[in-house]
């Protein structure tokens, strides 16, 4: 099996990475990242390519097409006011998350409609799902990249198609890059290893630790999402993310 991780260099697409190389049936992992791949999880079975998502630039990936497996794992947000937000900040965050993720999936759509197995993942958030305020764009690239998932899985139902995309829609993450630390990929390993075995399972969705936090979370969003929204700034705060 041959996989592409867009994103692969840092956070959980690094983990990714890393699970698909440790797979004795996986024979090669084409990394795409704005960033090089780090030297210190090299291997043989990688091929990196350099890619800034926010140019519109997806010729790079007219050199992939034997893939069997897809993911995407590439991002941003920051935690701000709205009015502090920089219109070229908008424009790439939605670009990176939303309109990047979708025009990638299009390039490898003929597969996913095919009868062949494809294993595809995203990862979302569940800012996608929540209000969150001080993080109005990325929530709301987010929200915009579930929509389009939930949709075209109904459509590739509807057309007879085993193969789904898998919306991962985590909370905050230990061990990525996200916040500005640097990646652990040994803290996210576990999480990585489930994402790729949901995908062969053609699933639809996973929130990470659903059962746990985010089911209540949900539930109370539901209920109030103002009163919800509110209480997310003053956590935010309190905890000294703001």
């Amino acid at each position: 099996m041959k996989a592409l991780v867009v994103g692969g260099s840092s956070g959980i697409g690094l983990s990714i990475v890393l699970n698909l190389v440790g797979d004795d049936e996986v024979d090669k992992v084409y990394v795409i990242d704005k960033v090089n791949y780090p030297n210190d999880y090299a291997n043989e079975k990688i091929v990196f390519l350099q890619c800034d998502l926010t140019k519109g630039d997806f010729s790079v990936f007219e050199s992939i097409d034997d893939i069997q497996a897809l993911f995407i794992t590439a991002g941003f947000g920051h935690l701000k006011f709205f009015q502090d937000l920089s219109e070229g900040y908008i424009q790439d965050s939605f670009a990176v998350n939303a309109v990047a993720p979708i025009q990638i999936i299009h390039r490898y759509y003929d597969r996913m409609l095919s009868k062949e197995p494809f294993y595809c993942a995203v990862m979302v958030s569940i800012a996608a799902r929540l209000s969150s305020p001080l993080f109005s764009v990325y929530s709301a690239t987010k929200a915009a990249l579930s929509k389009f998932i939930e949709a075209v899985n109904v459509e590739l139902d509807v057309q007879g198609s085993r193969n789904r995309i898998l919306e991962v829609s985590p909370g905050s993450l230990k061990g990525t890059s996200f916040t500005g630390n640097t990646s652990q990929p040994e803290l996210t390993t576990a999480l990585a290893a489930e994402i790729i075995d949901r995908s062969k399972k053609h699933e639809a969705l996973f929130i990470p630790q659903y059962e746990e936090i985010y089911k209540d979370v949900i539930e109370r969003y539901q209920r109030d999402a103002h009163k919800f929204g509110v209480d997310s700034y003053w956590y935010k705060k309190n905890q000294g993310r703001v």
